[in-house]
């Protein structure tokens, strides 16, 4: 039995989600603001979280930053009122691996939950715990990377996007493929926030993010990483 950490101060709202995950066989814990949330994810183990943004005592945000130094690989589903692309990319960049915009439709939710936890059992990432190219340095397991002359922390979606292009290592490879194989699926997000992550990673690991010479694009299809 999948166990859930569900976080949201509605109680209406919260009870509903409860009541149909459990009829879908699911075991339901229940927070009802930050502060909570990151005592019960400390205290207990979780197959996946459902996470509401806007908490009382301790932001969704804050939380989520909180899972994400303790486990970097636990499915997070955000749910939240706040709708623009802004939000949503500001909570993916944090970790989240997707995005639900209230208000949604429970079955929705359940079938975007079932799609991570597929994604989650059936991937096998390539152990690798650090890598280096150029004078550019990844350590996967600390999310910390250095160009030689700076070290700098890695998102949770920026190590899984570099992780998979080193994998894929002098094959091209579409957006489609990259929002596949990082976030599970490829509705949403768009292909267009597969190249504001290219920029960052660029910015970190390129001399000259005019002319790259490590993660280079292919016009008209995707990317290409090159040592």
């Amino acid at each position: 039995m999948k166990r859930v950490l569900l976080i949201e101060d509605e109680k209406s709202l919260r009870l509903l989600i409860k009541m149909n995950l459990e009829l879908e066989g699911y075991e339901v814990d229940q927070a009802q603001n930050g502060k909570e949330a990151i005592r019960m994810f400390e205290s207990a183990y979780y197959d996946i979280a459902v996470l509401d943004l806007m908490l009382p005592k301790v932001s969704g945000i804050k939380v989520l930053e909180a899972i994400r130094v303790k486990n970097s690989t636990l499915p997070i589903i955000i749910t939240s009122a706040k709708d623009t692309s802004s939000d949503r990319i500001n909570g993916l960049k944090h970790g989240a691996d997707d995005y639900l915009t209230k208000p949604f439709e429970i079955e929705e939710l359940i079938l975007r939950m079932q799609k991570l936890l597929n994604r989650a059992q059936v991937q096998s990432p390539e152990d690798v715990d650090t890598y280096t190219f150029g004078h550019n340095s990844i350590d996967f397991k600390k999310q910390t990377a250095s160009n030689g002359d700076e070290d700098f922390d890695l998102s949770v979606k920026e190590c899984l996007i570099m992780k998979y292009l080193i994998s894929k290592k002098n094959e091209v490879v579409s957006r489609q493929d990259i929002l596949k194989n990082v976030w599970g699926y490829d509705v949403f997000p768009t292909t267009r926030t597969v190249d504001n992550f290219i920029s960052i990673l660029r910015k970190y690991f390129e001399d000259d993010i005019k002319s790259p010479q490590h993660i280079k694009s292919i016009r008209g299809v995707g990317y290409k990483f090159m040592d």
